[in-house]
């Protein structure tokens, strides 16, 4: 077993890290249903592609 992690590894804890706060955030200041929606929604952008470069989304939900 690998005791160390690889730089990708150390890379992705941190953007976990990252979700796992601002779904804390979400969840604090308007509930479980939002927050859950809020990553589905993000999720689903992604799936279809509709996710900017700039890390901005299409908000057409067409």
């Amino acid at each position: 077993m690998q005791d160390t992690l690889s730089e990708e590894q150390k890379a992705k804890d941190e953007f976990f890290e990252r979700i796992s706060l601002l779904s804390q955030e979400m969840v604090k200041a308007y509930g479980k249903d939002f927050a859950m929606g809020a990553l589905v929604l993000g999720a689903r952008w992604i799936a279809e592609g509709k996710a900017g470069a700039a890390g901005e989304a299409s908000l057409s939900m067409q």
